[in-house]
């Protein structure tokens, strides 16, 4: 790919794009919008399931703190950047999201928080909180 292609003049439309989310009126840059962190929470017959996109993370960089009935997952970056660390970085484009995130979840007493566990694969973080015994269907003999 040639370099002219980011190095050329910006058309009239162009900034008049780019001005338009740097606006002070009613509108916030689009590059300081909060921005949820992807999760996906689904609960089957087996319990309550998150799953937390952990997308350039280890399992050493993410902290599960369990506090009464609320889970806690969160992640802090640190301060630099690795690639900026030795040399200045350009970036072209920058999608991979490593920005720090600090998820709460209330959990209903019909799950048993205390034996939840988690596992991280491929990036993809996996909680699973099982069912409390209490709270699994029950069939009544009749007397």
């Amino acid at each position: 790919m040639s370099t002219l292609f980011f190095e050329r003049q910006l058309s009239p439309f162009d900034l008049l794009f780019k001005d338009f989310f740097k606006s002070e009126l009613n509108f916030q840059p689009a590059t300081e919008a909060k921005i949820s962190h992807p999760v996906d929470i689904y609960e089957n017959k087996n319990g309550l399931h998150f799953e937390v996109a952990c997308t350039g993370l280890s399992k050493e960089d993410v902290e599960i703190n369990i506090e009464g009935d609320v889970l806690k997952i969160s992640y802090s970056k640190p301060q630099e950047d690795a690639c900026c660390e030795v040399d200045e970085c350009n970036y072209i484009h920058k999608g991979v999201a490593k920005r720090s995130f600090n998820l709460g979840y209330k959990i209903a007493s019909k799950f048993h928080l205390s034996q939840a566990t988690a596992e991280m694969k491929n990036g993809l973080l996996k909680i699973s909180v099982p069912f409390a015994e209490e709270a699994k269907p029950k069939v009544l003999k009749i007397k």
